[in-house]
């Protein structure tokens, strides 16, 4: 049982613990007036002073702190308002550190090396101000992923010197669906002035060429912009290139399966008549515009990876030393030196399984042969005109042959 007094003396602690809490939660309403007044100014001070000694120097990271699918190639930078930059570390996940070069005014720090795709980084900068204040920023981020980029294989090859005919041919690992955005991405030009277009084959390959062939003696240079081009959805380009590339003499062959010799011609003369041995009556050569793609001095020749097997499932011939090989089409079509056959078909009867065979020897050493000058003469890219076969016209992707479409063809299949 409470008495009175024990009542009143709880009534007044609850009153005194009630006003406490009214005076903590209070702090910017009721109250005493003059101490709100005097908290505020407190406040108001330190906060100054704080700032007094905080740089003025704002360091900028880029990509942001978090962020995904970053380029390899432009994302990372660092850069400095109002100071310059004392110290820019980057690194991998696991500690690798990253080269880089700071500005001359030290106002900027970038990667001196293409970045790794599905990589983790680490930067972390320091910078000064005009006081010598410093200021500190760090930031995560992460390359984009092979599954979400896409790259284009191309040839021909930097700093290479070919023939009239090379187109620039661009595989890309990915199919394209925005067709448009990737192709405004590429740019091929030409020290001769020509139109260039580009042509796609198909999702994954773009080929690009004049209306006629390249001017010899030119220069051609391709540009690939395509670092963080949505190639398809959730695909991104990684590439950030110029090639350039040479354009030789003007050397196109006319292959004759009827007279069944080969004109070679330089700048419209014929250099050199060489007899030849096309494709049989039972497997023709394709007829059209060929463009010499490989080279080998030998190589292995099996029919069975083009379709010639005998009943046991074996190629009709497996020659694993053929001499003085030129590629002319994807589905196995050459220009080759020819040792095993007799001399007397050269010139006078069509044997082969549909390459274009000149005589030569065993071994590809003996340079007064056919073959030998044929391929020493020989530039990639140089064209080869395969006339009266009887066969089909030979696909324009199949290979670098484009030239088999005319140029309203041609740039039918241009996406811009």
């Amino acid at each position: 049982m409470m008495t009175d007094s024990k009542r009143r003396k709880g009534l007044t602690v609850a009153s005194a613990l009630l006003g406490g809490v009214l005076v903590l939660t209070g702090c910017s309403g009721g109250g005493d007036g003059k101490a709100a007044d005097n908290g505020d100014t407190s406040q108001a001070k330190a906060d100054e002073a704080a700032a007094k000694k905080s740089s003025e120097a704002q360091i900028t990271i880029t990509p942001k702190d978090g962020s995904n699918n970053a380029s390899i190639n432009n994302s990372a930078a660092v850069t400095v308002a109002k100071g310059t930059l004392t110290g820019v570390t980057m690194t991998t996940a696991d500690g690798k550190a990253v080269a880089g070069a700071l500005s001359a005014d030290k106002t900027s720090w970038k990667p001196t090396a293409q970045l790794e795709r599905s990589t983790s980084y680490q930067v972390a900068a320091e910078a000064k101000d005009s006081a010598g204040l410093v200021a500190h920023e760090n930031a995560t981020f992460t390359t984009v992923s092979p599954a979400n980029s896409f790259i284009g294989n191309f040839t021909p090859e930097d700093g290479s010197t070919v023939g009239v005919g090379m187109p620039v041919s661009i595989n890309f690992d990915k199919a394209i669906t925005n067709k448009a955005a990737v192709q405004k991405g590429i740019t091929v030009t030409s020290s001769s002035g020509q139109e260039v277009v580009g042509h796609w084959f198909n999702a994954n390959r773009i080929d690009f060429r004049p209306e006629a062939y390249w001017k010899e003696n030119s220069t051609v240079t391709l540009k690939l912009t395509l670092d963080g081009v949505e190639g398809a959805s959730g695909v991104y380009g990684v590439q950030q290139k110029t090639v350039t590339f040479h354009i030789g003499r003007n050397q196109i062959s006319y292959v004759d399966a009827q007279t069944k010799q080969m004109k070679v011609t330089q700048d419209g003369k014929v250099v050199k008549t060489i007899p030849i041995s096309a494709g049989s009556p039972e497997n023709k050569t394709y007829e059209g515009i060929m463009v010499m793609s490989q080279k080998f001095k030998e190589t292995r020749m099996n029919g069975a990876t083009v379709g010639f097997t005998d009943d046991d499932g074996k190629g009709e011939y497996d020659i694993k030393d053929v001499p003085h090989a030129i590629r002319l089409t994807n589905s196995g079509t050459f220009l080759h030196g020819n040792y095993w056959g007799a001399k007397s078909i050269f010139g006078s009867v069509n044997t082969s399984h549909g390459c274009v065979g000149l005589s030569d020897t065993k071994g590809a050493n003996d340079p007064n042969t056919p073959g030998s000058w044929m391929f020493k003469n020989s530039l990639l890219g140089d064209v080869v005109v395969i006339q009266h076969t009887g066969d089909k016209t030979v696909a324009p992707d199949n290979g670098l042959n484009g030239w088999n479409l005319d140029w309203a063809q041609w740039k039918a299949g241009s996406a811009v």
